[in-house]
């Protein structure tokens, strides 16, 4: 019965890293679309006014972009819990992690909110996970320098859950434009609160029922 069980839970983590694997590649291809600069591509297409009227606008879209694709990368890795045979691997990949969230994704995320599409209602959304993102991932930092493990733990999922946020974002999106073709700015707004309010409820169900 042991077995049977450490067998699925092999094969679940296995799928879970497979997933991953192909939705960072597609992330990674989205990020590539802005190398090199280049201000009328995909989404700065309709960020025009930003770009013109506002000189830092570019500065920071660029940094969270370029930035996020390694916050998904290492974030994961350090979800994972494990050295892969390097010492110190998961606590260094936590520490990129957590650097390059605090003080580059995050706040360019928070400016970027104030001028999502969608309206008030888009960029409350944007801008309120700006702020739950850097806060869960400081409290993971400070728990990990308490050594209190376990609620360290739990705050990386709640951080990582938000990180996620920029994958899950897109996927409701496909679905949502598949089966009810809206309005691409009523698409918007639901996805701006979709992409991220399921994934933190089910990490705090988890922490709830103790599985994390």
């Amino acid at each position: 019965m042991l077995s049977v069980k450490k067998s699925i839970s092999s094969f679940f983590k296995t799928l879970i890293i497979i997933g991953f694997g192909y939705f960072f590649w597609l992330m990674l291809k989205i990020t590539l679309e802005y190398i090199p600069f280049n201000p009328e591509v995909s989404f700065l297409m309709i960020k025009q006014t930003e770009v013109v009227e506002r000189p830092e606008y570019l500065p920071l879209f660029y940094t969270h972009v370029y930035t996020s694709i390694f916050i998904l990368l290492s974030g994961f890795l350090a979800i994972l819990r494990k050295d892969f045979g390097v010492r110190s691997f998961h606590r260094n990949m936590g520490k990129v992690y957590i650097f390059l969230i605090l003080i580059f994704a995050a706040p360019s995320g928070i400016y970027m909110g104030i001028f999502a599409n969608g309206g008030l209602l888009s960029k409350s959304s944007f801008v309120i996970l700006g702020f739950l993102w850097w806060f869960s991932t400081f409290k993971a930092y400070q728990l990990a320098r308490q050594k209190k493990f376990k609620e360290h733990k739990q705050w990386m999922w709640r951080s990582f859950a938000l990180t996620l946020s920029a994958i899950t974002l897109r996927m409701w999106k496909v679905i949502i434009v598949y089966l009810f073709h809206p309005n691409p700015m009523d698409v918007y707004q639901i996805i701006a609160w979709l992409g991220w309010i399921p994934n933190i409820l089910i990490i705090e169900y988890l922490i709830t029922k103790k599985h994390i």
